[in-house]
This record gives C-alpha cells, sequence and structure tokens, in this order.
C-alpha cells in the first residue's frame, strides 16, 4: 500500500494498528510493569537495589560460565560501560561480587560473585521465581499472532 507525502511523491503507507494490537501491547506493557515494580520491592526489602540485582543476576545467568566481563555485563543490562564499572564497585564494596583480570585477555575484567553474593542473589531469584510461577502465562504473549497482522 502506498501514501502521498505533502509534497505529492508517494511512499509505502505505514501500517496500521488494530484496536487489538494495541490492547494486546498495552496489557504486556501493564504485566511488565506489575512484575518489575515487585521486583523493585523485593530488592529493596532485601537491603540491595534493582540494579545491584540485575547485575547479579546477570553475572549467574551469563550463558556458559559462571562470571562476566565488564563490557558483557554492559551490554546484558543495557548501560554504558562506565556506569558498570560503577555498579560493579559498589557492588564490590558490599562484598557481593568480586573482579578479576581475565586469563586470556588482561585487558577485561571478569565480574563473579562472592559467596555471600550467591546467598542473596539465590534468596531473590527463589522469590522472582516464584513470583513469575503465580502469574503463569502472563508473559508469554498469547495473541502475539494479533500482533502479526493488521486484523481487527
Amino acid at each position: 500500500m502506498w501514501a502521498a507525502t505533502d509534497g505529492g511523491a508517494m511512499k509505502p503507507a505505514e501500517p496500521s494498528v488494530t484496536k487489538r494490537q494495541y490492547e494486546v501491547l498495552a496489557n504486556f506493557r501493564y504485566e511488565l510493569r506489575r512484575f518489575l515494580r515487585y521486583s523493585e520491592g523485593i530488592t529493596r526489602k532485601n537491603g540491595m537495589t534493582p540494579l545491584q540485582y540485575q547485575l547479579m543476576l546477570q553475572v549467574k545467568g551469563y550463558p556458559g560460565r559462571e562470571w562476566a566481563t565488564v563490557s558483557e555485563l554492559a551490554e546484558r543490562l543495557q548501560a554504558k560501560h562506565h556506569g558498570v564499572v560503577a555498579l560493579v564497585t559498589r557492588c564490590e564494596t558490599l562484598g557481593l561480587v568480586e573482579r578479576r583480570p581475565s586469563e586470556t585477555d588482561r585487558r577485561a575484567v571478569c565480574v563473579r560473585l562472592t559467596a555471600k553474593g550467591e546467598r542473596l542473589l539465590r534468596r531473590l531469584a527463589q522469590l522472582h521465581r516464584d513470583e513469575l510461577l503465580a502469574h503463569r502465562g502472563r508473559f508469554s504473549i498469547p495473541d502475539m499472532k494479533d500482533l502479526e497482522g493488521n486484523s481487527t
């Protein structure tokens, strides 16, 4: 489908978004925000910030190993490198993580959880897992088919 621009030229028309698609998108954002709000509250009740929890989760959950580099963590957290360095420093001060130079690339710094960090993360991860299981199906998008087409 094509549409005319202000100057009269033709360009591809933007696909329209149906009412049902707005509802699916809005509901997904609502459920996501509810979960994030829960996460923020439970992490603070356990003496840490949501970002500290996210950092520790990404270290422990990094695919294939029990550590991650600062650069990898910056990507996983969608944050700037220097911000992640500061976050790692705060977590290190609290005794939650430790840094070591990479054995293969001395320019890289590897971040690992300490025993204290492991214990705290385990408790928080169990609470997060239980919350997700209690709301099974809310984070899948059962109406994904409604987002694919322009049907009403």
